[in-house]
């Protein structure tokens, strides 16, 4: 499949992430994610919880932001739509309608998404890529992957997921490389207030830096 505007593929997937100067946070002996919000009442999942929920594969390409494309990854783990429409729903008061979802890592990361984003078919709670448990490098244990929206918005070592019916205060609001609010892969939607076109040559000169701080990174935690 032709990749989307203004993406590169290349060979292997290097980490990413705005924290990529800071070693993986450590998993949890007992990793858990906190569902809150808009709810009549936050629980928590953990992976036992997960692995009674029907899970599924997904072929897909990963986008980052900066212009390359890592391809044929393949994806394990729990739809977000069932996940959604089994576990979410029915914790909804009558009237109330989710608009966004803010989902957290275990780094800090913050992603928020509007739920007809995430309520795409291929979007998933990941916790395996290319059929193997995910590494550090890849948001262990647990991640979000939405295939149609750039790697920002794909939180890695989920921890929390918060349900809102408007707009969540944004991180982002006064950043000159202001996320885009969807960004969406296809209709090229990296920053919030220019056209990707205009962008494409400041995120395109970060692909070697990050490609260089991926392999240095790597080296230093096998050493």
């Amino acid at each position: 499949m032709t990749l989307p505007p203004g993406q590169r593929a290349i060979d292997g997937f290097p980490r990413f992430g705005t924290h990529l100067h800071h070693p993986p946070p450590p998993v949890p002996a007992h990793p858990v994610i906190e569902v809150a919000g808009a709810l009549t009442r936050p629980f928590t999942l953990t992976l036992t919880d997960l692995a009674q929920l029907p899970r599924v594969e997904v072929k897909a390409d990963f986008h980052c932001v900066a212009g390359w494309s890592a391809t044929d990854l393949r994806w394990e783990g729990i739809p977000f739509a069932l996940f959604y429409r089994t576990r979410i729903e029915p914790l909804l008061a009558p009237g109330i309608s989710i608009s966004h979802v803010v989902f957290e890592g275990l780094d800090g990361f913050q992603s928020i998404a509007l739920i007809e984003d995430v309520l795409a078919d291929d979007v998933l709670i990941a916790d395996r890529l290319d059929g193997q448990p995910l590494t550090s490098d890849h948001g262990a244990p647990i991640r979000l992957v939405s295939p149609g929206q750039y790697g920002f918005v794909n939180t890695k070592h989920l921890c929390r997921i918060e349900f809102h019916t408007s707009q969540p205060v944004d991180p982002d609001k006064w950043s000159p490389l202001a996320a885009h609010r969807r960004a969406r892969v296809r209709q090229e939607e990296r920053h919030r207030y220019l056209s990707g076109r205009v962008v494409r040559p400041i995120y395109h000169a970060l692909i070697g830096p990050i490609r260089r701080m991926s392999a240095r990174g790597s080296t230093e935690r096998t050493e």
